[in-house]
């Protein structure tokens, strides 16, 4: 099968850099958007992330119109440069498409989400965790609202407060489920 014949899919004709293993593999990350509430009072969107593998990120938000939501998602990985900066690029199931750059030296997440209109519309139904199954099919219908167009597009730059190795608070998928073996290294 070609890449692109069975849909979602990703394409890169990037090979993985080598500095993966160190700079990305099992790196867990919490950090915060300064943001505003409705009512424009200052407040803080926290995320964390840890790179389960190659092909995997596991994350969730605690902060923000978002929080409550625990996901995990088949990503994309390019190195802009080794030790420096890396994409880490992403499709929910909700029809969301996510590009994070992860600045190591400079300890920034530099982030563009385009949600789609059933995410962000309705985000008390995005919330939740994906292992719930009830959960994954209630997202998978929010990609079903609106058009490729009705997206709200957020740019922000979130400051890194912590980076270690390990899940963390963050919990793997099952391994032993078939429906996420292409997610395994």
């Amino acid at each position: 099968m070609a890449p692109g014949d069975t849909l979602p899919d990703f394409l890169t004709n990037t090979p993985l850099d080598p500095s993966f293993q160190t700079d990305m593999l099992d790196t867990h990350l919490v950090y915060d958007y300064d943001a505003q509430d409705g009512d424009g009072n200052p407040e803080k969107w926290r995320y964390e992330l840890w790179v389960f593998s190659s092909k995997c990120i596991i994350y969730a938000v605690h902060g923000g119109p978002m929080a409550g939501r625990v996901n995990y998602q088949r990503a994309n990985f390019q190195c802009i440069r080794p030790g420096e900066l890396w994409q880490i690029n992403w499709l929910e199931e909700t029809g969301t498409i996510v590009s994070v750059v992860y600045d190591i030296k400079v300890k920034k997440m530099t982030t563009m989400i385009a949600f789609s209109e059933g995410h962000w519309k309705r985000r008390a139904e995005a919330l939740g965790d994906k292992r719930n199954k009830a959960d994954r099919e209630r997202w998978s219908a929010l990609a079903e609202v609106g058009n490729q167009r009705s997206r709200f597009v957020l740019s922000e730059q979130g400051t890194i407060l912590k980076v270690f190795k390990g899940k963390g608070d963050l919990e793997p998928f099952d391994e032993n489920d078939a429906a996420f073996e292409d997610l395994r290294d």
